[in-house]
Parts: C-alpha cells; sequence; structure tokens
C-alpha cells in the first residue's frame, strides 16, 4: 500500500479498489439566496447554473475560482460525466468525500439521496439512475446556514468577516468526488483493530446487502514479503467480526520491530478478498499499523510504554482553499514540516482531518489527536447533530494506527454552561462513554482545556506568557495537584469529577508566541515577541519549564501555522518557517522529566 504518487491516492486509503476515478475539476455552480432551486427544479435543468466551480475546493476561497467570501446559505453544483462500462453484476457507487453541511444529490434528474454532517463521508449506488447513453449528470444542493449555533461549526466564523479565533467558512464540497466500479456483493465497510498483547488482530466490517448464502472472506497481512497472517472465514450475514492470529508478535523479544510509533512507523498491507458461489470476487487493498495505547500511572502509554507526546495545534487551514488542502502533495508536506520541526504528534483543532491526511501520518509517523468541529448553542437539536457526525468520524478513522485519543468536545464549545447546567455535563459525559462504547481502545478526553466532567488524560489549557508562571503551577507533582483540582488557569474550574489518581495530566494548549503586529493589522495572538530572536529565547523557556516537570506526561504548543488573524504560528500561513527549523527541533526534542531516557522504549533507537 505504498504510495510513490500523492495525486494517486485514494480518498478513502484503507479500503482501495483499481477501479475508482475522480469528479472533481470544473462543475457548474449556482447561489440560491432565495431558496428558489427546489421548487424550481434546478436539479433537472442546466440553465440556472450560471458560474463554474473548481471541486473540491469551497466557494469561498481562491482555488475555487468562485472566492466569495459573504455568507450565501444555499449553493448547487452540477457536472455532466461519462460512465465507465460496468459489466454484469456490477455496480457503480458514487462517494463525496465531506460537504459541508446539509446535501441533497440527483443523477439525471432523479433523487438519489442526502446527507446532514459537514465533515463526514457519504456515497449513493447510482446504477438504476443512470442514462444507457450519452453523458450523466450530477447535481448536488448544500444548504450551510453561518447563524445556526447548533450546526457544528468549529473555527468557522458566524460573522460575515472573520474575528479573533475563527475563520473564513468552508460551505459545499471541500473534498474529494469520485466514483467506483463495484461487485453486486461487497465490501461496505473495513476495520482494523490491533491487540499486540492477544497477538491478534480484529477485522470487522460489513458487506453492502446480506448474503443469500454463507460467502468467504480471505485476509491476508504482509510486512513487506513476509506473510504474518492468512485466514479464511465463513460469513453467512452482512456484518463480520472475528480475530486475525498475527503469531510474530508473540516473541517478545522480536516484535518492536513490527510495532507502529511516530519512530518507527511500520505499517502492515491487508488483503482482502471476498468470495461467494456465483458472486463475483471483490478484491480491496488496506493497511493498518500494530500498535497498542493507554494511560497508567499518571503516563501516557505507546506500545505499553512511557511515552511523551510532543504535539502541535493544526489548525488544518490554508489561504487559498481554507479546510480544503490545495492539492494531494500539500497535505503529505504538512505532515512533513510537523515531523521536521521536532514534533511527534498533532492535535487537529476543530476538524475532522482529510483521510488522505490521516494517510500520511500513518505513514511517515505522527500521532493524531481525533477532535471534530463543535456547534455553539447548546439544543436537543445540537446533541443529535454532534452524535451522529461523530459517530461517522468514529466510523470513518478508528482503523488509523496515528490517531492515539479521541477528543468530542473542546473548551465547552456547545455546552457554554457545563459547569452549572446538568444536561450539558451528561452530554458531555455520554460523549465520552459513547466513544469508550465505540472504540475503548483509544483514551478520551470529554472536553479538553478545562470543565472536564470524564476523560482518561486531563488536558490543560494554558497560555502563561513566561516559563516561570508555568513552573509555579506545574514544576512538580503537588503543584500539579493543586492546580488541577484548585486552579483556574482559563478562567474556568478544570475538573468536573473528582481528580482520579493515576490520570495523566497534559498541557494540550500553551504557547501562542506571535510577533508584535503592525498598527493596522488584523491580529489575535495570546502574548507578542519582538523579533526571531525573542521568538526562540521564548520558545525555548516555555517549552524547557513544561519539560522539566515530572508530573507534566505531554504538551501540545499552539499552534503549527499563522491561520488568517491568528498570528502565532512557527510557521506563517503559507508555511514558510520564521526561524531555522532545526533550532526549534533542538528546543522540541529535550529529554522530558516525566519520561526520563531510561524509562523510553530500548528498541527505539535500533529500529
Amino acid at each position: 500500500m505504498i504510495v510513490a504518487d500523492p495525486d494517486r491516492l485514494c480518498p478513502r486509503p484503507q479500503l482501495v479498489r483499481p477501479e475508482w476515478f475522480e469528479l472533481d475539476g470544473t462543475w457548474g455552480f449556482a447561489f440560491d439566496d432565495g431558496d428558489r432551486g427546489l421548487a424550481d427544479r434546478w436539479f433537472a435543468e442546466a440553465e440556472p447554473f450560471d458560474r463554474t466551480i473548481t471541486v473540491p475546493y469551497p466557494p469561498e476561497s481562491e482555488l475555487s475560482r468562485v472566492h466569495v467570501t459573504e455568507p450565501h446559505a444555499v449553493v448547487w453544483y452540477r457536472r455532466e460525466f461519462d460512465a465507465p462500462p460496468i459489466p454484469h453484476g456490477h455496480r457503480l457507487i458514487l462517494h463525496f468525500a465531506a460537504v459541508d453541511y446539509a446535501a441533497s444529490v440527483w443523477i439525471n434528474g432523479n433523487p438519489v439521496g442526502g446527507h446532514q454532517g459537514g465533515q463526514t463521508p457519504f456515497s449513493f449506488d447510482i446504477t438504476q439512475a443512470l442514462r444507457a447513453d450519452g453523458p450523466q449528470v450530477v447535481v448536488l444542493r448544500a444548504e450551510d446556514r453561518p447563524d445556526e449555533g447548533t450546526q457544528p461549526r468549529g473555527k468557522q466564523d458566524w460573522h460575515p468577516e472573520p474575528h479573533d479565533i475563527w475563520y473564513h467558512r468552508t460551505t459545499g464540497i471541500w473534498q474529494p468526488v469520485w466514483a467506483e466500479v463495484v461487485p453486486d456483493l461487497h465490501v461496505r465497510d473495513l476495520h482494523w483493530t490491533p491487540d499486540i498483547s492477544r497477538a491478534s488482530v480484529v477485522c470487522e466490517g460489513e458487506l453492502s446487502v446480506a448474503p443469500a448464502e454463507a460467502v468467504t472472506i480471505r485476509v491476508a497481512l504482509r510486512l513487506g514479503d513476509e506473510i504474518l497472517a492468512e485466514q479464511s472465514v465463513r460469513v453467512d450475514r452482512r456484518r463480520f467480526r472475528f480475530d486475525v492470529a498475527v503469531p510474530a508478535l508473540r516473541h517478545g523479544q522480536d516484535r518492536h520491530r513490527l510495532l507502529w510509533s511516530p519512530e518507527n512507523p511500520v505499517l502492515v498491507d491487508a488483503a482482502v478478498e471476498l468470495h461467494g458461489a456465483e458472486a463475483p470476487t471483490d478484491t480491496v487493498s488496506s493497511y493498518l499499523g500494530l500498535r497498542d495505547v493507554g494511560v497508567a500511572d499518571g503516563r501516557f502509554l505507546l506500545n505499553h510504554l512511557p511515552y511523551f507526546p510532543r504535539m502541535v495545534l493544526e489548525q488544518g487551514y490554508w489561504p487559498q482553499s481554507h479546510l480544503a488542502a490545495p492539492d494531494a502533495v500539500a497535505v503529505r508536506r504538512e505532515v512533513e514540516l510537523v515531523k521536521e520541526l521536532g514534533f511527534t504528534g498533532v492535535r487537529v483543532h476543530q476538524k475532522a482531518e482529510d483521510p488522505r491526511f490521516l494517510y500520511w501520518c500513518d505513514r511517515l509517523g505522527l500521532l493524531v489527536w481525533g477532535e471534530t468541529a463543535n456547534a455553539y448553542e447548546f439544543a436537543p437539536e445540537a446533541v443529535e447533530r454532534l452524535t451522529r457526525e461523530w459517530l461517522e468520524i468514529l466510523r470513518r478513522d478508528r482503523s488509523h494506527p496515528c490517531i492515539v485519543t479521541w477528543v468530542p468536545v473542546n473548551e465547552s464549545w456547545g455546552v457554554p454552561d457545563i459547569a452549572v447546567d446538568r444536561a450539558q455535563a451528561h452530554f458531555a459525559r455520554s460523549l465520552y462513554h459513547l466513544t469508550k462504547s465505540v472504540d475503548p481502545s483509544r483514551p478520551v478526553i470529554g472536553n479538553d482545556g478545562w470543565e472536564t466532567p470524564e476523560a482518561d488524560i486531563v488536558g490543560v489549557h494554558d497560555y502563561a506568557p513566561a516559563g516561570t508562571s508555568l513552573s509555579t503551577r506545574y514544576g512538580d507533582p503537588d503543584a500539579v495537584h493543586d492546580t488541577v483540582t484548585n486552579g483556574r488557569p482559563g478562567g474556568r474550574r478544570l475538573l468536573l469529577d473528582a481528580a482520579a489518581p493515576g490520570r495523566p495530566v497534559m498541557l494540550t494548549e500553551f504557547g501562542g508566541l506571535s510577533f508584535v503586529p503592525a498598527e493596522d493589522e488584523k491580529w489575535f495572538g495570546y502574548s507578542t515577541v519582538t523579533d526571531d530572536e525573542d521568538l526562540v529565547a521564548r520558545l525555548e523557556q516555555l517549552v524547557t519549564t513544561v519539560l522539566a516537570s515530572p508530573a507534566i506526561a505531554g504538551f501540545c504548543y499552539t499552534q503549527l501555522t499563522d491561520t488568517e488573524q491568528e498570528r502565532n504560528g512557527l510557521l506563517t500561513a503559507d508555511r514558510t518557517p520564521k526561524v531555522d527549523p532545526a533550532r526549534i527541533r533542538a528546543i522540541l526534542t529535550r529529554p522530558a522529566a516525566a519520561v526520563p531516557p531510561e524509562e523510553l522504549n530500548p528498541f527505539r533507537e535500533r529500529t
């Protein structure tokens, strides 16, 4: 599954068939400010589409070629395409990787389905709607209302122009549109969960339909030329779940070569074949990482051993394309830049990142904290919307080895009165337990930053401008205990439940250093520095203080890039380093007191 050409990376990199093709590029486009398109049957007409747009860039962005930043709640897309030959016993599936926010789709004027949720994929079997001859027409209507506070929006501004820490909106299609030819009976969903201590991998998934007769699923796991496992399982229902034994994991002195980590991002290639008595064979390519994550004794654990995550806040936003990446090469380069700076992970902030980004984190070795866009208001509708979208994110992303922690809520966004409103506290707590029920293999933080109702890791946001302040609050175990139980670094209580012994405490947002803004500059920051040397000195002071604490188990520095008026990045918005990356790397990679060198993985340097 090693991809030499990132431009040919499938939008769904953990379930790939060879017969897929992109539908990105030039589409017809129209604003529908009067919301007349449905009544006037725009889905069956070409005339209303008076503009063109470059998909998958949102219309607010420069790369879309529309570049209209003021709010437009309803937009329409139209494209003609030639369908490939579809053999007998096969179907054509149309995929949208992400459309913000509510989408409806027509093929040749026929409705094929809809979806709600701005960050997650959806697909339709469009075979029956295809014309026998001539080009096919796909039309999509997207509705994205910036004044709707119960809609998960993340950092998309509700004001006409960006202010403070919020950015230009991303409306409509913002991730790839693609299609594939599949057998009638095919693997629709596929997940991998490694279990290192049991020397096995759980393979689970879903077929497109329940088979009329039992079928066979064959799985082969390979590391290069080495066959790690081969197994065939009889399946007679739509959902399947079975263990795949990996005997090489039983060799305790040799299995380190198989285990995934940022220092050793080894991936196992997986081939899955579905065989039926009369149905065509479905063959898919996938991959997985053999690794284990957890927490114990105040430490974060990777592969059962203490590990000190050194993360950076990643907004996943580009000036020319907003939440969409400019191209596939930029996605890989983002991961490379993070590693060049010396970080071992990213906290993707208020966004469920493109699966291709997660692929490169898997491939190149970068920890990820999986987060989502939050709503701004609390109401039953907000509960329903966020819960549905969060479950879809878990379903899409939980097989990525790079993801080591889940964060469904940040800084009480969408639950602003969580400290006094029992309903809001119940919701955040329920998201913690819901996440653990779907994926018990990873730590979960119910609300990161403060007012945490339940969590496996205590995440603290503290933008102290100097190392002395951080040392006072986190310099030793007693100081950390007092800060967590009695302190208010963000002006709010850190925990809503009792402090549980053994939970790691991490500074999951700190720093935020930015240059002194020009007099007329639109700017937001936490503290300022005067020049390059001052930036390096202050960064060194803050990071050194955190690393010196024996009771801080990891950190996340704010932030990777300047983003709109948030000018506190280590890189500019166009990804240019503000100072020599080698100097930043030298600061970030010093030993941490919480995980001294003698406790590190003894095989790390060897691998």
